[in-house]
């Protein structure tokens, strides 16, 4: 069995299943193929998945999919999902005009 951040192990090829077209991260549109794919090539841990496919950075910040990706990701490989390292949620962030916080009427 694969630890869930042992990197020595090599795992067996990706082997595409059926149901890789289905979309897991609705606010980034990841498929569950993707995911597998990305720990295929070597992205054991949920924050490595997360920031090469932004899954779980949308809207919703992983509310909707972040069980469903650590599910993923622990069936991939072979370990539990409560072995995994959690991901750190982050406020969604928007684009600032600098005119808006140099303005102390906070508009133009």
């Amino acid at each position: 069995m694969i630890k869930a951040n042992d990197r020595s192990n090599k795992m067996a090829p990706f082997v595409p299943a059926e149901d890789d077209d289905l979309i897991i991260c609705r606010c980034e549109e990841v498929t569950k193929g993707e995911i597998r794919k990305a720990v295929h090539e070597g992205m054991y841990t949920l924050p490595e998945v997360r920031r090469y496919l932004r899954c779980g950075m949308g809207l919703c910040q992983g509310q909707t999919c972040g069980k469903l990706v650590k599910g993923i990701i622990a069936r991939e490989l072979g370990v539990k999902p409560s072995q995994l390292e959690a991901a750190t949620g982050r406020a969604p962030m928007r684009p600032t005009e600098l005119k808006i916080m140099g303005s102390e009427k906070g508009g133009a």
